[in-house]
């Protein structure tokens, strides 16, 4: 399952500093924006950014042995990552546009939510999530994951946080406010790694509340991947809600985006920090 971008996450709760003032839905609350990515499945599998090779072999190693189920796998990008680790993996996913790629190259997927669905009584090792469990319930889903998982099975979910260089998210950000002057934030104005950090709150907090797991914990890993101009533009669409643009105001946004990279010398290198919220299986949940 696809993500929103960083820079648009709904996260639920108050702000802080902002007292109790009302926040936008947390992103489970508003899958029909998820389960919009896979009317341009192909350009999400062939744009989005893979994950770190020292992190699947962490998640890997820590785990009690190689069956996998992989939570919103979307178009298989982490799925193959743990297949080529040595896993056996079988993908959830509620998008049958996605599901269907996925099963182009080779992976095992079933068609649901991972709140609905139907284990059949298999279990498994590890139980992942890329850039997905936002759109799960974090408490249900958690849940659910303890009961598909043998002792000691290890649920870890996971983001990539973009990081600009300097200049460019504040180009960037000018370029959003003159394709939709109503914005009321800088859409790159906050630094990703905070956005995903909140997330992995969430997320640690759902794994306490389903009574299934140990101490959650908190990984991070950096790396970097280069991006041409075509490279971004390339990718820009699959973030969340800009496909749900208007046409004539996503080409505007893409020309406008185009032109900043440009300005910058016709790409950049964008760094990425891998946040990883793990924690082992205890005890069941009811």
């Amino acid at each position: 399952m696809p993500t929103i971008p960083p820079e648009q996450a709904p996260v639920s709760g108050p702000e802080p500093g902002r007292g109790s003032e009302p926040r936008p839905p947390a992103s489970h609350q508003v899958r029909h924006v998820a389960e919009s990515f896979g009317a341009d499945a192909e350009r999400y599998d062939r744009a989005r950014p893979s994950y770190p090779a020292a992190m699947v072999d962490r998640i890997v190693t820590a785990s009690p042995g190689r069956e996998v189920l992989d939570v919103g796998c979307g178009t298989g990008i982490a799925a193959r990552l743990f297949q080529a680790a040595g896993c056996r993996v079988l993908g959830v996913d509620p998008d049958a546009r996605m599901a269907e790629l996925a099963r182009r190259s080779g992976l095992d997927v079933e068609v649901s939510t991972i709140e609905a669905w139907d284990s059949a009584g298999r279990d498994f090792d590890a139980a992942i999530a890329g850039q997905a469990w936002h759109w799960v319930d974090p408490v249900a889903g958690a849940a659910k994951a303890a009961r598909v998982l043998r002792p000691g099975g290890r649920l870890a979910v996971f983001w990539n946080a973009a990081q600009l260089p300097d200049g460019l998210a504040a180009a960037f950000g000018e370029v959003y406010r003159e394709v939709q002057p109503g914005l009321p934030f800088n859409p790159w104005a906050r630094a990703a790694i905070d956005t995903y950090l909140t997330m992995g709150r969430t997320a640690a907090g759902g794994m306490r509340q389903s009574g299934g797991f140990g101490d959650p914990e908190t990984w991070q890993f950096d790396w970097d991947r280069p991006y041409t101009r075509d490279d971004w533009l390339d990718q820009l669409p699959t973030f969340g809600g800009h496909n749900l643009m208007a046409p004539d105001k996503l080409a505007e946004l893409l020309a406008g985006i185009g032109l900043a990279v440009d300005k910058a010398g016709g790409g950049f290198t964008m760094h990425y920090i891998t946040v990883v919220v793990t924690a082992a299986r205890t005890g069941l949940t009811a």
